[in-house]
């Protein structure tokens, strides 16, 4: 039985898409050829995005032309799902700072603002810590670098594993708080409560009857962003190593 309000598609499948590196390079707008493929897909199946950045940023990277991204998908999923639309109209949202409350906020962000003016990268930029509506997102770089500078910090972070090592000291130093460190993009890591992870998702959509739900993402390694929702047996998880890999999987699984 396809869910009621997708009946108009052939397959009672749902597909879930990671941003950047999957739809789009990181942090950089869609492809016309990705945007044409996702449009043959939803005349086949119900498609959504799934983006650790808040709404706003996804939407600069999805619009096509100025278009209205929660049209284009049939669902979207901003901040792990904590900010979500279904056919253009918002579901139900959550709060980090109200989960955590400001008493226990304050200690961990006053650490990790020491923990980054003592690091020593080759560059800091500015926007160190991002507070978001469902999570806060760490960067020791700064998210105001250029793509340029983002690429750079990468390959410096894949060597001297800067990321891991900063998630690792926060996980002890705070371990009593119930939190999930995760790193993703290339510059930064997100930090949520346990469970709000992009599985958050399947809350909004696990009662729509689907036959199945696949996710395709490129973190999917554990302590990856994509990981959880890749492994959850309620997903049919699909690696990809970029977006021009997505669009070759979607082509040859969907027959697009």
């Amino acid at each position: 039985m396809v869910a009621s309000d997708f009946s108009d598609r052939p397959l009672n499948k749902l597909v879930l898409f990671d941003v950047d590196n999957t739809l789009t390079l990181a942090r950089q707008a869609i492809t016309p050829a990705m945007t044409k493929v996702l449009q043959d897909l939803k005349k086949k199946a119900v498609i959504g995005f799934v983006g650790g950045s808040d709404f706003v940023k996804i939407s600069e990277q999805l619009s096509v032309n100025g278009s209205n991204v929660v049209q284009d998908f049939d669902y979207g999923f901003a901040e792990n799902g904590l900010t979500a639309y279904k056919l253009g109209k918002p579901l139900p949202s959550q709060s980090f700072i109200k989960f955590l409350g400001e008493e226990r906020y304050k200690p961990m962000v006053n650490f990790i603002l020491h923990y980054l003016a003592d690091l020593d990268v080759p560059i800091k930029r500015g926007t160190f810590v991002e507070f978001r509506n469902g999570m806060i997102n760490v960067s020791p770089l700064g998210r105001n670098a250029t793509i340029a500078e983002r690429d750079a910090f990468e390959a410096y972070d894949n060597i001297h594993g800067i990321r891991t090592a900063f998630v690792k000291v926060l996980q002890e130093k705070f371990a009593d708080y119930d939190l999930t460190f995760s790193i993703g993009g290339k510059i930064s890591f997100d930090i949520f409560p346990r469970g709000w992870d992009k599985t958050y998702v399947l809350r909004h959509v696990e009662h729509e009857g689907f036959e199945e739900i696949h996710f395709f993402g490129d973190k999917t390694y554990k302590g990856g962003n994509d990981y959880e929702l890749f492994i959850d047996p309620r997903t049919v998880g699909h690696s990809v190593a970029n977006p021009e890999d997505t669009i070759r999987q979607l082509k040859e699984i969907f027959q697009i």
